[in-house]
C-alpha cells in the first residue's frame, strides 16, 4: 500500500492529519512522510508566503502520485496559517523517532534537498535547518557532516567532510567509513527504518554524493 493511501487512512480533517500525535496509526512510513511534509511546509512559510516554486521543490524531492498534488498544496497552505511554530513540530518529530537518529537524519536530508532546490541554501534556510538539527539532538559536527552532502553554495564540496572523516585518517579508516555509509543507505535498511519507497530517490542522491566523495578521496590518495 502506498504511503499516500496510509495517510488517507488516518481519516479526520486535514488539520488532524497535520498533528504529529495522529501520525503513527498510519504506520511509520506515513509518519516519516508527514514529518517531512509538515517541516517542509513550515520552512516554506518561514518568510510569510508559500510559493508555487517551494511546493514544486517538494514535489521534485518526494515522488507524489497523480491526484495527491492538491492534498500537498492544502497541507502547505495549512502550515502558513497554523499558529504553531516549526520548533513545535520539530520537537514532536524528535519525540516520535526518539532513539532513531538515523531516521531523524533522513528527515533533515529531505529538508536540505528542498532548501537546495534552487542550487543554493540561503542564510535563513540554513538557520532554520540548524535549529531543526539542534532540536533533533545533532551536534555541530554532525550537522556539518549532513550539510556537506548537499549543495551549500558554489565550489567543490570537501570530500572528507561529506564522509565525516578527518583528512589525516588512514586509508583503512576511509574504506571502513565508506562501507558503513554504503550499508546504512541501502534501500532495505532504509525501508526497515520507516523511510517509504516514495522517498528512496532522495536517498539515492545522498548516496551519489557519498560515492563521489569517496572516489575523489581515492583519486587524491592514489588508491
Amino acid at each position: 500500500m502506498s504511503v499516500w493511501d496510509r495517510i488517507v487512512e488516518l481519516g479526520g480533517s486535514l488539520a488532524s492529519l497535520f498533528d504529529p500525535d495522529s501520525w503513527l496509526p498510519g504506520g511509520r512510513d506515513a509518519a516519516f512522510t508527514l514529518a517531512l511534509v509538515s517541516l517542509s511546509a513550515k520552512m516554506a512559510a518561514a518568510d510569510g508566503v508559500v510559493t508555487a516554486d517551494e511546493i514544486r521543490a517538494f514535489a521534485e524531492t518526494v515522488d507524489i502520485p497523480a491526484g495527491a498534488e492538491r492534498q500537498i498544496e492544502r497541507m502547505f497552505d495549512l502550515a502558513q496559517g497554523d499558529v504553531a511554530g516549526f520548533e513545535h513540530y520539530a520537537r514532536k518529530v524528535a519525540r516520535l523517532f526518539e532513539g532513531r537518529p538515523e531516521t531523524l537524519e533522513h528527515v533533515l536530508d529531505g529538508l536540505f534537498h528542498i532548501a537546495a532546490a534552487d542550487g543554493i541554501i540561503h542564510e535563513d534556510e540554513l538557520a532554520y535547518l540548524k535549529t531543526v538539527s539542534d532540536i533533533f539532538g545533532f551536534d555541530e559536527l554532525r550537522f556539518e557532516h549532513i550539510a556537506a552532502q548537499h549543495v551549500l553554495g558554489q565550489g567543490e564540496k570537501d570530500p572528507y567532510l561529506v564522509l565525516g572523516l578527518d583528512p589525516r585518517a588512514p586509508d583503512d579508516e576511509v574504506k571502513r567509513v565508506y562501507r558503513l555509509l554504503a550499508a546504512e543507505h541501502h534501500p532495505d535498511r532504509l525501508a526497515a527504518r520507516g523511510v517509504p519507497e516514495e522517498l528512496t530517490s532522495m536517498m539515492s542522491r545522498k548516496m551519489a554524493a557519498i560515492n563521489a566523495a569517496y572516489e575523489r578521496i581515492k583519486e587524491i590518495r592514489g588508491l
